[in-house]
């Protein structure tokens, strides 16, 4: 089983800035898509951002401009910078595959105060 271990949330006001990580016990190289996910507090899990092999990246309407996404499969790590939080970003933030078939680690809350 693949472990994914996610850090780096914490509590920041409106407008700041957090870095996620994920780190991974396997190797990313051959993975050909991960991905970030959250989920709020009653809401289901949804997909904020996606990065292919290649560095195709795609984000979720309301993350565009302000979340970046990167990937470095030597250190199996994923990364998340989010920018200009809002509120409504808060949540318990997660990493898998783009299809989801790894065992969801245990995420990385993230809440921003107005």
């Amino acid at each position: 089983q693949v472990q994914l271990v996610e850090s780096g949330g914490g509590l920041v006001q409106a407008g700041g800035s957090l870095r996620l990580s994920c780190a991974a016990s396997r190797s990313l190289f051959g993975v050909t898509t991960m991905a970030w996910y959250r989920q709020a507090p009653g809401e289901q899990r949804e997909l904020v951002a996606s990065i292919t092999s290649r560095s195709n990246i795609q984000y979720a309407d309301s993350m565009k401009g302000r979340f970046t996404i990167s990937r470095d499969n030597s250190k199996r790590e994923l990364y998340l910078q989010m920018n200009r939080l809002k509120p409504e970003d808060t949540a318990v933030y997660y990493c898998n595959t783009n299809y989801a078939n790894w065992v969801w680690g245990q995420g990385t809350q993230v809440t921003v105060s107005s």
